[in-house]
């Protein structure tokens, strides 16, 4: 079962331009995405992701575990990059501890499709609204990442408040994308909206292939930062998402009675983000190195969560 999950995802075509863009790096082609179309395509991304969670939210018949809900996923996005980016303080640079905390904070959208394949194959249902709380959970931990990087840079004056922090990391184009458009996506007319669910939905997997294939190339391109911090990325990687999804897996009772919503929200305590927060790192700090932070989420973090994580997840939800 797991097995098929994996080949599945493997197969994946936007995954599969991630793999062309490591070689085409490897043999030093002279493939080559503009820096201004990549802009476009991280904007396109962060844009998509929010306008359609917020689609979902509108959609839902309002009750306190949608609320209960909203407010767990806002809770375990912010906690989980606020622990980390300490953790990884201790061996890494701010600019590398704020891009892999934020990733670790945020969630994995095609993780997130994986882990409903894993609950259609049980014959587990979950709630629309979970897709909303994916979304949601996006923005929180991108501001949280900013705002401690900005906290512990040396390039931040002594007299910055924390109130100013925060409203520069609100104000940030890729936090405020993602955020402005969750809003847009609840407050928009669903006849209006559907007009552009071509350009939100149809597309959308053909610009993550081309984001991909970039990623791709800039993560072969810079692979020594990941082998510089070998084993202490590489066990991070694993002991923290398992960390994370066994206590969200067990402590999401309090929230929802349904296994498939206790499992949804494991598997985002769980993933790390290789898409919104990269898109959203290449804008707000440069100066962390993709080379760590995606090999990172999508080379070992992804993986372990398909062949043994969501296993793992469920066993906590059926027994605890």
């Amino acid at each position: 079962m797991n097995f098929e999950i994996l080949i599945s995802n493997a197969t994946n075509p936007t995954l599969l331009f991630f793999i062309l863009g490591i070689f085409a790096a490897i043999v030093k082609s002279d493939l080559e995405i503009p820096a201004q179309s990549v802009k476009f395509i991280s904007l396109y991304l962060l844009f998509a992701i929010g306008f359609r969670g917020g689609q979902e939210l509108a959609h839902e018949t309002f009750s306190t575990e949608i609320l209960y809900s909203l407010f767990f996923g806002l809770f375990i996005a912010t906690l989980i990059p606020l622990y980390t980016f300490f953790i990884l303080k201790r061996k890494l640079s701010v600019p590398d501890a704020g891009a892999v905390a934020a990733a670790y904070g945020s969630v994995s959208a095609v993780t997130f499709v994986a882990s409903a394949s894993f609950l259609e194959i049980q014959n587990i249902s979950y709630s629309g609204h979970m897709v909303a709380v994916m979304a949601l959970m996006e923005a929180p931990a991108i501001i949280i990442g900013v705002i401690l990087m900005r906290l512990y840079s040396k390039e931040v004056k002594a007299e910055s408040s924390l109130l100013s922090l925060v409203a520069h990391s609100f104000t940030n184009g890729s936090v405020l994308m993602i955020i402005g458009s969750l809003v847009i996506g609840i407050i928009a007319d669903t006849k209006q909206a559907e007009g552009i669910r071509p350009f939100t939905t149809d597309i959308f997997k053909g610009f993550l292939a081309l984001f991909l294939l970039e990623m791709g190339m800039v993560t072969a391109r810079r692979i020594s930062a990941f082998r510089k911090y070998g084993a202490f990325v590489f066990f991070f990687a694993i002991l923290i998402p398992l960390l994370n999804g066994v206590c969200v897996a067990y402590f999401s009772h309090g929230i929802s009675s349904s296994i498939g919503n206790r499992f949804m929200f494991a598997i985002l305590a769980a993933s790390a983000s290789y898409i919104a927060v990269p898109a959203a790192m290449r804008l707000a700090a440069p100066k962390a190195d993709p080379g760590l932070y995606i090999p990172m989420a999508l080379g070992v973090t992804f993986p372990f969560n398909l062949i043994f994580g969501m296993p793992i997840y469920m066993y906590v939800i059926m027994n605890f």
